[in-house]
């Protein structure tokens, strides 16, 4: 409905359910491979695939060991690592401002996207999401056009997401049939928000999204006190 990947609002409702928070960040993750390959697939003509390979290998290592520390911060911080990214993607419609004015002191090299790939990645394992909120801002910096951005987003994340998943499944994180139900739950969901999302002014949708990702995220920080 809100045109972002449903971490931000899936994660609090997993744990708001009775689920430990690391089992929440282990089924998002379970979750997201599925959907954004349902997007990279419809957009695979606008993958910018020179650059793609690149993100793709800095993203799995970053996803990985963020995965992997993740298990390792108690779940109070991580709460607190959860609502503070939560409000970077509230304040994300200006992203595209302060991106750019670090934008040009980068030099677009192999090394460089895939050092970038590496810091996002491992910022939205640690939170327990793709880093799908950040790749497209940090593409069009670059000078992706938007479409690119985001096919390119959505490929990558595909990656990135199993790779973190990964980890989570191997230190048991991921409950299985609640991971089932909230895939099907999930792809019912997106249709239909996208239908609602349609029919609904701009301005309602932003005002509604910040308030839902602040509300769930504080909530998220109060069950961890």
């Amino acid at each position: 409905m809100f045109g972002i990947g449903g971490g931000a609002v899936r994660i609090p409702l997993l744990n708001l359910a009775g689920l430990p928070l690391l089992s929440a960040f282990g089924i998002n993750l379970f979750i997201v491979p599925f959907s954004s390959l349902v997007g990279a697939v419809s957009q695979r003509e606008n993958v910018d695939r020179g650059i793609a390979f690149y993100l793709i290998v800095g993203g799995i290592f970053g996803a990985i060991i963020g995965a992997f520390l993740a298990g390792l911060i108690p779940t109070l911080v991580l709460a607190f690592v959860f609502f503070a990214l939560s409000i970077v993607i509230v304040l994300g419609i200006f992203l595209d401002r302060i991106v750019p004015a670090f934008a040009h002191k980068i030099n677009l090299t192999p090394k460089s996207v895939f050092a970038s790939s590496f810091f996002l990645s491992l910022i939205g394992a640690i939170r327990g999401g793709s880093a799908g909120s950040l790749f497209p801002a940090f593409l069009k910096a670059i000078g992706c056009d938007i479409h690119k951005a985001i096919a390119t987003s959505l490929c990558v994340t595909i990656f990135t997401c199993i790779g973190a998943a990964s980890v989570f499944w191997s230190r048991g994180d991921i409950i299985w049939l609640p991971a089932i139900f909230v895939l099907i739950g999930s792809m019912i969901g997106a249709r239909l928000g996208s239908s609602i999302s349609l029919k609904t002014k701009s301005i309602w949708l932003e005002v509604g999204l910040g308030i839902l990702v602040v509300t769930l995220a504080l909530i998220t920080v109060y069950k961890a006190l």
